[in-house]
């Protein structure tokens, strides 16, 4: 069933107050932009692309008027296609690699144009139409997980026929799209609206369904001809310093997941706070507080800036915003006032950061034993399921896994991708019919 977002989201979510950065373009803004591109042969935007979108392809669709074909072009390599469009890091990726850059001349807003595409399909309500499927084939996948990963194998599957249900053990599937993405970047709402398009091509979604509580991973296997583990992440690791846990002190998906969600999840009489890690999730959550209105908000890492992990284009966004970078700060104690109320961070140093708030983002567990409970699936060193690149198949040949489960934490598109592929090693495996203009082969990859 689609339900409309509205129906099930709260209205009075902190994540409304943070407009759109990168608006939808109008029609006559995307035929110019598109008229910019140079439709390059070896084109290197497409070579960055994780899932190899022809991109100069869907470009020059919009360039000519058809959108629908643009749309079809991406949707057939990437059926997360809108998402990433909004959420993926293109400085980095398809737009960082554009000629363009050379020359020191803006590069083409790829993720603006491919937004534009699929969301103006997605406004028509013919979406699945687009894309090409099979007969019934009589196969049953489940998918564990209601994230990137997952959705995108379960939509490639369920074009080529099979009977596909993806069991996810909260309330919105989604994963991080719809709980973890900064909101300027996406509301909940275009997360919700890319899952009810996967609905519409077949795949089946039972929310509040957790495996290992309500249903087994034995009953799981027995019942299915393939099972694709799309795990994710678990809970927001801690710093393990004294007065940590209590009133002010949250983790940083956590936070990120109730202010996206919750109603009143508010900020009243937060004036200064802090945010821990050096991560791109870290750099969201202080660029989050910052356009909220806290007055003071500074990003505590324990090294220096040449050594943080997330992406320098974001940071350099979070200073123009009004964020403080806080390098060689090492957290030693919460220090807590009456009532176990927070006053302040101490460091290693002896210094004392005052503090309303503190949000703690330096990475998360992992899913470790849900998958250990798949007879034949193993785990790295790092907690990691241990898969064959080449397919995502693990141990167990009727298991596949792809996403962070795998990964340990990448993009959306990478995830996508590897969701892609399992799809692809899953028919393959059950003997399932290769059709010549089968999506699941769309793209350079």
């Amino acid at each position: 069933m689609n339900r409309p977002p509205d129906a099930i989201l709260p209205l009075e979510r902190l994540e409304r107050r943070l407009p759109d950065l990168k608006p939808t373009y109008l029609e006559g803004e995307a035929v110019a932009e598109s008229l910019r591109c140079l439709y390059c042969h070896d084109a290197p935007c497409v070579t960055a692309c994780p899932t190899g979108i022809d991109i100069p392809t869907f470009i020059r669709k919009i360039g000519t008027g058809n959108v629908a074909g643009s749309a079809r072009a991406i949707l057939s390599a990437n059926l997360l296609g809108y998402s990433c469009a909004r959420v993926c890091p293109v400085e980095v990726l398809c737009v960082g690699a554009c000629v363009y850059n050379a020359w020191n001349r803006p590069p083409i807003q790829i993720g603006r144009l491919q937004r534009y595409a699929v969301e103006t399909q997605f406004d028509t309500g013919r979406a699945a139409a687009l894309l090409p499927r099979a007969p019934k084939n009589g196969k049953r996948v489940a998918c564990v997980g209601g994230g990137p990963s997952s959705l995108a194998a379960a939509g490639y599957l369920a074009l080529e026929g099979c009977e596909v249900t993806v069991y996810e053990k909260g309330a919105l599937p989604g994963g991080l799209n719809s709980t973890g993405v900064a909101p300027y970047k996406m509301h909940v709402e275009g997360s919700l609206r890319e899952v009810a398009f996967l609905r519409e091509i077949g795949v089946t979604i039972r929310e509040r369904v957790e495996v290992g509580r309500d249903v087994t991973p034995e009953q799981l296997l027995k019942d299915h001809d393939a099972v694709f583990l799309g795990l994710g992440l678990g809970a927001d690791s801690a710093l393990g310093i004294p007065g940590e846990p209590g009133p002010g002190v949250f983790g940083a998906t956590d936070w990120i997941g109730r202010m996206k969600l919750e109603p009143n999840c508010g900020l009243d009489g937060t004036r200064r706070a802090l945010v821990i890690g050096g991560g791109n999730t870290a750099i969201d959550a202080a660029r989050e507080l910052a356009r909220l209105g806290v007055p003071d908000v500074a990003l505590v890492y324990r090294r220096t800036e040449a050594d943080m992990p997330g992406y320098r284009h974001e940071l350099e966004h979070a200073r123009h915003e009004g964020v403080r970078l806080l390098e060689r700060a090492v957290p030693a104690a919460v220090v807590r006032g009456s009532g176990g109320r927070l006053e302040a961070l101490r460091l290693a140093d002896g210094r004392e950061l005052p503090a309303d708030l503190m949000v703690v983002a330096i990475g998360q567990a992992r899913l470790g034993e849900l998958a250990r409970r798949f007879a034949g699936v193993a785990l790295d060193g790092k907690g990691r399921i241990v898969v064959d690149p080449e397919t995502g198949r693990t141990g167990n040949p009727k298991v596949y896994a792809g996403g962070d489960a795998v990964s340990g934490g990448q993009e959306v598109v990478n995830a996508a991708q590897e969701g892609k592929r399992a799809a692809r090693a899953i028919c393959v495996g059950l003997g399932v019919p290769v059709r010549p203009d089968s999506p699941m082969f769309a793209g350079h990859r």
